[in-house]
């Protein structure tokens, strides 16, 4: 299973699912977590499955220590997990843009008029700190325009599945007492909209021409790896042994 966005261009950006790749059992197959237990010589024939399909290879690709931080990076060459970040933006034809996301909320976003690419990954954390602000503003500084910013948000945790508690509805009201719309109370606490959240970033930052999956990474059916559905089936007995998938997005 894979998605494209219709408002970007289709040989130039992918959100890959589960599908296609080489590795076994619990992270067939796909697998794109080098942290994971899987064998490394499947995560990285995986990586190369996935760079095939934009006729470059593992040598294109930009990737980045992701964690939860608002932080974004303009490159222009590729770059392995050198940096800590959650964001890129370039104007360098044939980088692979690379997100890693199991659950979070993979951006992809193009200016083709003005050749600027960007790629967020917003989990909770990082979506509301400002990583999607700062990487439009980001964009802007290298050339991008708003109005013509095209953005697309990949399969990710949604509403139904994303059961959250007071502590984290707290965090975002911390940040603005508005945040609470995004959350729903439910029998064992609240229902978080991070999908609808991060659109709504992208608003607010002046992008107006985005489409939103709406794909939820929980159910195994839908194609997507999930971290919180291998929590729950407690299939993840050591720190980061999960599989992940890329969205990935080049010039």
């Amino acid at each position: 299973m894979s998605w494209q966005a219709p408002n970007l261009t289709a040989d130039k950006h992918c959100f890959f699912g589960t599908s296609g790749g080489v590795s076994t059992e619990k992270y067939a197959s796909l697998n794109t977590n080098l942290r994971s237990l899987d064998q490394r010589d499947n995560v990285l024939r995986n990586m190369d499955i996935i760079t095939d399909q934009f006729h470059l290879t593992r040598a294109e690709m930009a990737t980045m220590r992701q964690s939860v931080s608002n932080t974004a990076i303009f490159i222009d060459k590729p770059t392995w997990f050198e940096t800590a970040a959650d964001g890129m933006v370039t104007t360098t034809p044939n980088i692979l843009l690379c997100i890693k996301t199991a659950d979070c909320a993979p951006v992809l976003l193009a200016d083709y008029e003005h050749g600027v690419i960007g790629a967020a990954h917003a989990g909770w954390r990082g979506a509301c700190k400002g990583i999607i602000a700062n990487v439009v503003r980001l964009m802007t500084e290298h050339g991008a325009e708003k109005q013509h910013i095209r953005a697309a948000i990949g399969p990710c945790l949604q509403k139904e599945s994303f059961a959250a508690q007071e502590d984290m509805r707290q965090v975002f009201l911390d940040f603005d007492a508005q945040n609470a719309q995004y959350f729903t109370a439910a029998a064992d606490g609240y229902r978080f909209d991070l999908s609808t959240f991060v659109e709504d970033k992208l608003r607010a930052c002046g992008v107006q021409n985005i489409v939103n999956s709406k794909i939820d990474t929980y159910p195994a059916a839908n194609g997507y790896f999930s971290y919180r559905r291998n929590t729950h089936l407690n299939l993840i007995s050591q720190q980061f042994d999960y599989p992940t998938q890329y969205s990935v997005i080049c010039l």
